[in-house]
């Protein structure tokens, strides 16, 4: 993905926003933990960082060591995720996170990441970004992207109906998920590119919000 979409204006109700990768770019932090992982199992670094993005780690864990039982990678995940919290060189908000955000101050948004409380709070604090009052994160939900859960819970919590809603995401799992969850997806940067999202960004600054006056808001991309 290297064009700039053409002017796009879609309606919605609600947005559910992505963390990593959409809202904040903590790519150098997952490199250097998922990679030592990849090392650790005798994994080719560069398979495991394509299986990595939008899930939760045990749920990585699983498609990466299929054959290892659940409770091994729930316990592996746990130490990851303190590893990742501990963390945070590198970590920045993705350009124009910080005006979206502020743009949806009293406009139903939620966070939907498959980052847990501690992590996102850290993520979001590295990255001098304010956290949206409503989060779904991995202790909401009981199956990780690319399962919908997580969207269509964001989407109950705000009181939308999911085909009013517009996802923000980066990863093929998350672009997965809100497919699945029956929304309009925005890619946000190089990798969304490669997983259909309906439009598709370089980053937030490409996007700008308008409240309706009717409980609804433009989007415009672009």
């Amino acid at each position: 993905m290297t064009a700039t979409p053409a002017p796009t204006v879609l309606t919605a109700r609600a947005l559910l926003l992505d963390m990593d990768g959409t809202l904040v770019n903590s790519d150098a932090v997952v490199e250097r933990i998922w990679r030592r992982w990849a090392e650790r199992h005798g994994l080719d670094g560069d398979e495991v960082m394509k299986v990595v993005h939008g899930r939760q780690g045990h749920a990585s864990m699983a498609v990466l060591l299929p054959g290892r039982p659940m409770e091994h990678n729930l316990a592996d995940n746990a130490r990851m995720l303190a590893e990742e919290t501990a963390d945070t060189e590198g970590v920045v908000e993705i350009p124009g996170a910080s005006a979206l955000l502020a743009s949806l101050r009293g406009l139903p948004h939620a966070l939907v990441t498959s980052a847990d409380v501690p992590l996102s709070t850290a993520r979001m604090n590295a990255a001098g970004l304010p956290l949206p009052e409503v989060r779904i994160t991995a202790e909401s939900v009981g199956a990780s992207k690319p399962d919908p859960e997580g969207f269509l819970k964001g989407a109950a919590e705000l009181g939308v109906d999911p085909a009013d809603c517009v996802v923000f995401e980066d990863s093929g799992a998350g672009i997965e998920a809100g497919r699945s969850a029956g929304m309009t997806v925005v890619g946000v940067g190089p990798r969304a590119g490669l997983h259909g999202p309906d439009v598709v960004v370089r980053d937030l600054t490409q996007v700008r919000v308008e409240a309706t006056g009717d409980g609804a808001m433009r989007v415009h991309i672009g």
